[in-house]
């Protein structure tokens, strides 16, 4: 943790004042999304969009599913952003089951469609504890599709980054030479995997310090309501869930207001305790729901900086 007279401060103010009390507002957020299935979800999604869109993110993100099974919908979704929304959108891309012909084309459509940003990610199989597999015309790894997409337009790219080791590495250093090899083929930042406690991400700050990686890696924020889904998530990357998160969301099943409530006071907390710790950029993944994420940025100062966009 930044241990500088500031920080110090900042933890002491933590304590000593409301929580919340007159936070300059100097955040950064993010926000992610996943490409609607239905006119209903699209309807939900631009509902979010359009509501997290005055606090003028620094970017958006849209998902892209295994083997391309959501490539036209991340493809409409992102444009759409782009083109009515205003935002600097990002699409996710992945190598499972891709051709480097086939990402090229991808690649290509995305830029003339005006993104200029892309989520560079080696991606799963679809199945849970199905190995990756590349493809034998494909990217091996994430590292490979940097380097071959800084080939075909100059895009600005993000990776992933797993303060509690990916489930496919050997160790946290084979992890962050995986990462190291991801940012020096091309890419700008990482955006980390969700964690459910602040002094992970501060334990891999320090990692990342100490491994000689100073590119920026923002902090992938989940505010969890649904706590199954959070647990199912969890299992799939290896993200640790504590267990005193467990017991303060057991008996809310048939209580969804109480349960929205807890979501919000633990997701509130957490945050404030990173701000504490001298994060300044948050990446919330949304689930295409702008409540928590909006309730969040505003309670460590964020407002709107541009005015609301049309329906």
């Amino acid at each position: 943790m930044i241990a500088t007279y500031d920080a110090l401060r900042e933890a002491r103010t933590a304590l000593d004042t409301p929580l919340f009390a007159g936070l300059p507002g100097d955040i950064r957020v993010s926000f992610e999304f996943f490409p609607p299935k239905t006119d209903a979800m699209m309807t939900q999604l631009w509902d979010t969009v359009t509501t997290l869109a005055p606090l003028a993110p620094e970017f958006v993100s849209v998902t892209y599913g295994a083997g391309g099974s959501t490539r036209d919908r991340t493809h409409d979704t992102v444009a759409r952003i782009i083109s009515e929304a205003k935002l600097p959108a990002a699409a996710h891309l992945t190598c499972v089951d891709a051709t480097k012909a086939e990402i090229r084309e991808v690649a290509e459509a995305y830029w003339q469609a005006g993104v200029r940003h892309i989520v560079a990610l080696r991606g799963d199989m679809g199945q849970p504890g199905v190995p990756f597999t590349p493809h034998p015309e494909g990217y091996a790894n994430a590292a490979e599709l940097v380097a071959g997409l800084k080939q075909i337009a100059p895009f600005e790219i993000s990776v992933a980054a797993y303060p509690e080791r990916h489930p496919d590495s050997l160790d946290l250093v084979a992890d962050l030479d995986n990462l190291k090899r991801k940012l020096d083929a091309g890419a700008t930042r990482a955006i980390s995997q969700f964690f459910f406690e602040p002094e992970t991400f501060f334990r891999f700050r320090d990692a990342l310090a100490a491994a000689g990686i100073d590119a920026p890696v923002l902090p992938g924020i989940l505010p969890v309501t649904n706590f199954a889904q959070a647990r199912k998530f969890a299992a799939a990357c290896g993200a640790a869930i504590p267990a005193w998160m467990e017991g303060l969301f057991e008996g809310l099943d048939k209580h969804p207001g109480s349960r929205q409530l807890v979501a919000a006071t633990l997701a509130a907390e957490f945050c404030r305790r990173l701000y504490a710790g001298g994060v300044r950029d948050f990446h919330f993944y949304t689930l295409n729901r702008a409540e928590l994420s909006y309730a969040i940025s505003h309670l460590l100062g964020l407002r709107p900086k541009v005015s609301e966009i049309a329906a």
